[in-house]
Order: C-alpha cells, then structure tokens, then sequence
C-alpha cells in the first residue's frame, strides 16, 4: 500500500505542476507540447490510481476522480479528435483547468488530513481555513482559466 500511495502522490504532484506550467503556455498563447501529454497521463493516472486504494464507502475524492476522468476524456476528445478546431480549443482550456483545479483541490484536503502541522489548524475538512484554501484555489483556477481561454484562443487566430 505504501507503494502505491507513493506513486499516487508522485503523479498527483507532477500532474499539478505540469498543469500550471501547461496553463501559463496557453495564457502566453504558445502551442502545447510534451510537457502537455505529460499533464494530461499523469492527471489520468492520479485519478485511475486513486481507485486502486481500499473502498469502504463513496469519498468526495472518489467523485471527484470519477468527475475527473470523464473532464479528461473530453479534453482528449478536444485535443486529439478534433484537434482544437473551433470552439474545442475552449473546450479544451476549460477542461484542462478545471481538471487542473480537481487536482488541487485533492492536494489542499489532504495536505490537511496528512500534515501534521496543518492538521493542528484543521483537524477535519470543513474547518474555514480548508475552506478558504478551497476558494482561493478556485479563484485562481477561474482567473487563470479566462487568460487562458482568451490568450489560446488568439494565438491560433
């Protein structure tokens, strides 16, 4: 079990990472590359693993996974089927980050179950700083979502 929570978390913090990295190449309006196919499998393969843990009963995280999965085989679908012509270019920005913001979204709630000294401020995960942390990375997502659909969009014009 340590085995796969370990490769879970290093795909789930790669994919984060990769994710951002994807997202300011859109807003600075330039062509996605490898480092994109790396966001898009280790995202797929956070959620995939995610399944792979011990299931006693239905999770947020389990639903967000599945929500996950279903955001991601659209962006597949923009990108690769129909190749970002049209309105799939936005498509694909929009799911991309809101596949972006699952994936943080996961990452503040259990960086709040798992580390000690975060724990201490929230020991379950409706305390406010939980949630504040929640909004604040939508936010972000949102802000970063509208450049990104603005700036992609214009660089294929």
């Amino acid at each position: 079990m340590q085995l796969l929570t370990t490769i879970h978390v290093v795909l789930s913090l790669i994919g984060i990472a990769s994710g951002f990295l994807v997202i300011f190449q859109m807003i600075g309006g330039k062509t996605l590359g490898g480092l994109n196919a790396v966001f898009l499998a280790t995202t797929i393969l956070t959620s995939v693993t995610g399944f792979f843990f011990p299931i006693s009963k239905l999770t947020p995280g389990l639903v967000i996974g599945a929500i996950s999965l279903v955001i991601l085989a659209i962006s597949l679908f923009a990108l690769y089927s129909k190749q970002l012509a049209g309105g799939w270019r936005t498509t694909y920005v929009v799911t991309a980050v809101l596949a972006q913001f699952f994936n943080v979204l996961v990452l503040i709630v259990q960086s709040f179950q798992k580390i000690p000294a975060l724990h201490a401020h929230a020991p379950t995960d409706d305390a406010p700083i939980v949630k504040i942390c929640q909004l604040a990375a939508l936010v972000l997502c949102i802000v970063l979502g509208i450049f990104a659909a603005r700036n992609f969009k214009t660089a294929a014009a």
